[in-house]
């Protein structure tokens, strides 16, 4: 069902088969995505994730992968254990995305689409809870200068977030101001996008 899926959105003119979250699934992406291209299935592959995946996981993408979409979140773990029980996020976050690298290389974009290669996603959190400026310096010091990033400033308070101070409003002017100026900063030769 899945293979036929992926060969049906092709057939509709989709730019790619984007999974979304996918770790849970990675065994039957292992199978499907072979059978697929075995099939006709040409066009890129986007691995979609919160980044914090394992490189063991991962491994088990290496040549099934077209496209890594992963974010980069906090630098910090006292805030991830605080907002997503992770302390240990920032470690297993750049150790994925460096594998992640390893295995697809910086983004290449053919006629305004992206066909290959790593583009992060970073979303500017109030009161820098995020560690913007030094997610940035992390990329272009330690993955690539030439990664590309979505730097998003879409951050909205939601479920539980209104209780959090520091989290329950939208981010200022300023701090947008200040994460574009840490991207300009850090060197990168990526995009980033408009408040």
């Amino acid at each position: 069902m899945l293979v036929e899926t992926m060969l049906t959105l092709q057939k509709r003119g989709a730019h790619n088969i984007n999974f979304v979250t996918p770790t849970h699934a990675t065994i039957a992406l292992e199978a499907a995505i072979p059978a697929a291209r075995k099939k006709g299935l040409t066009i890129p592959i986007v691995y979609n994730t919160g980044g914090y995946d394992s490189i063991e996981q991962l491994r088990r993408m290496d040549g099934l992968v077209d496209i890594y979409m992963p974010d980069i979140r906090y630098q910090d773990g006292e805030i991830a254990k605080a907002l997503s029980n992770a302390a240990d996020y920032p470690k297993v976050n750049r150790n994925a995305l460096k594998e992640m690298h390893r295995q697809v290389g910086d983004l290449q974009v053919v006629d305004g689409v992206a066909v290959r290669g790593l583009l992060v996603r970073h979303l500017v959190l109030p009161e820098d809870k995020a560690g913007t400026e030094e997610a940035l310096r992390f990329l272009a010091e330690h993955v690539s200068p030439n990664t590309y990033v979505s730097l998003m400033a879409q951050y909205f308070p939601a479920y539980k977030a209104p209780e959090i101070s520091g989290l329950d409003r939208r981010i200022t002017r300023e701090e947008w101001l200040q994460a574009a100026a840490a991207f300009k900063k850090s060197g990168l030769n990526g995009w980033t996008q408009r408040m």
